[in-house]
This record gives structure tokens, C-alpha cells and sequence, in this order.
């Protein structure tokens, strides 16, 4: 919705602005100018990034338009799942909840977070490190290390797709002016058609460079640092289950650890503390 509403204000007071200054709109409409520049945009991109981040990129836009799941209740829906799984594994023991982890898609305790589910590579982290405490007896800290590690990698991965399409928006303006550049070579056709062609060639080519510079400035940069800001949100979920996992191998009670984890979280899709343990116990 902010993304919609954004770009509506972008384009409302831009070519208002434009229309109210005495502008034609007709003159921006140039199919050519928009040819060169997005095709060059795209081919670029396209040689720039390996095929996984152009996938990434395009999930991640779609995510743009429908909105992020990490969310306050997707966080609740995280710090219950671990409760749940803590809590059985200190009352039937580690081994109880090998099942669980081994086949989370048949696990009763996993099937009932199905948000959680959807998020392959945060399900993977979780019963990836829980199989290790169920398998062996690692020091606190070193699993803390190890799990660090994994999300340093993980935070690279996600911030990869708003690197690729913020270095696109840096180089729409350039692009703009290749366009403006043809279009003046073109111009030099008309010197002896008089200034009515001249200018309107001159203006055609213009425009190139007025939608370089707008759609880098006005949308695909601030859609990068929205990936930004979406990837954030993401990583926080590894970070809670990583100071939830590390606090239940340090002996703390379910209840104590999955609050480590809430303290994980940001401030703004942060469950309160009661708020919390109603949804757990709701589940």
C-alpha cells in the first residue's frame, strides 16, 4: 500500500507541476526515448547478476507489492513455535522432538504455524540448529558462533537483490543521457528543417534524460531501499530464534527464552510481553 501510495504522489506532483508550468504531456510520451533506456537498463542488469539474484529480484518485487510476512503475528507465530518445541523438549526430553525437526511438514507442532512454514530457509535454520542440540553436546558459545556465522551469510543474501536494483537506479540517469545524446545526433539531421523540427527533436531528446534521472531517483532507488528495509525485517527472525536457542541451551526455562527472543525483535513489530504469552497460550 505505502509503495502505491508513494508512487502515485511521485507522479501526481511531478507532472501536475509539469501540466501547471504550461507543459504538454503528449511531448513525454516518447516510445523510442523509453526503448533505449529500459532496454539498456535491463540488458545491463541482466549481464550484471547471476540468474539466482535476478529471482531474487523479482520475489522480492512482487513481495513489494503485496506486502512483507514478517510481521508482528508472524513473529508471534515464531516465538510460539519455539515455546512449543522448547517446552516439549524439556518435559519429554531432546530426543522427543526428533520427529518434529526430521519432518516438520507431519509434526503437529510445526503444522500449526503454517507462516512459518512458508519461510523454506527460516524453517531450515531452525531445525538445522535444533538437530544439532539434539545430536551433541556443543558449547554455548561455539553454537552461538556457528549460528552467527549463517546469519552474517543469510544477511548477505538477502541484501543481495536491493544492491542489484539500487546499482540500476545509479545508472538510469547515465542512461537517460545515452538516450538524450542519440537524440541530439539525430537533431543534427534537421538543421535545415527549420526550428519547429529542430525543437521538437531537441525536446524528444530531452525527455530522455528527464526519465533517466525520474524513474532512478523516483522509484527504482527508493524501491531498493525498501528491499533494504524488507531484508531487515527478515533477518530479524533468524536473530530471535538464534537468542531463543541460545538461551534454552544455557538452561533458561521455554517461557525465559523465547522472551530473549522477543528482546531480538524490532521495536515496532515487537509483541508486548503479555501479549505474547496470551498467543502462546491461545495456540
Amino acid at each position: 500500500m505505502l509503495l502505491i501510495v508513494g508512487s502515485i504522489i511521485v507522479l501526481a506532483s511531478v507532472l501536475t507541476g509539469y501540466v501547471l508550468h504550461g507543459g504538454n504531456l503528449m511531448v513525454l510520451w516518447q516510445p523510442t526515448e523509453v526503448l533505449i533506456i529500459f532496454g539498456a537498463a535491463l540488458g545491463s542488469f541482466i549481464i550484471a547478476n547471476p540468474v539466482h539474484t535476478l529471482k531474487e529480484v523479482f520475489g522480492k518485487g512482487v513481495q513489494l507489492l503485496t506486502g512483507s510476512p514478517y510481521k508482528k503475528a508472524f513473529y508471534m507465530d515464531l516465538l510460539s513455535l519455539l515455546y512449543e518445541i522448547f517446552d516439549k523438549s524439556r518435559k519429554q526430553g531432546v530426543m522427543a522432538i526428533e520427529e518434529d525437526i526430521d519432518n516438520p511438514e507431519a509434526s503437529q507442532i510445526f503444522s500449526r504455524y503454517p507462516a512459518v512454514m512458508k519461510s523454506k530457509e527460516l524453517l531450515a535454520f531452525i531445525t538445522d540448529y535444533l538437530r544439532i542440540i539434539s545430536s551433541g553436546n556443543m558449547a554455548t558459545h561455539e553454537l552461538e558462533g556457528m549460528m552467527e556465522n549463517e546469519i552474517d551469510s543469510r544477511q548477505h543474501e538477502l541484501e543481495e537483490p536491493a544492491h542489484a536494483v539500487n546499482k540500476i537506479a545509479d545508472a538510469l540517469p547515465g542512461l537517460g543521457i545515452v538516450a538524450a545524446v542519440l537524440g541530439i545526433v539525430i537533431t543534427m539531421n534537421f538543421l535545415t528543417e527549420g526550428p519547429e523540427k529542430i525543437g521538437l527533436s531537441v525536446a524528444a531528446a530531452l525527455v530522455g534524460t528527464f526519465l533517466g534521472i525520474f524513474m532512478g531517483y523516483g522509484f527504482v532507488g527508493p524501491a531498493s531501499i525498501a528491499m533494504e528495509h524488507a531484508a531487515k525485517y527478515e533477518l530479524k527472525a533468524y536473530e530471535c530464534v538464534k537468542s531463543a536457542i541460545v538461551a534454552t541451551v544455557s538452561g533458561q526455562a521455554p517461557q525465559m527464552a523465547i522472551e530473549f527472543g522477543r528482546k531480538a525483535l524490532p521495536t515496532d513489530k515487537r509483541p508486548g510481553f503479555q501479549e505474547l504469552n496470551d498467543h502462546v497460550r491461545s495456540k
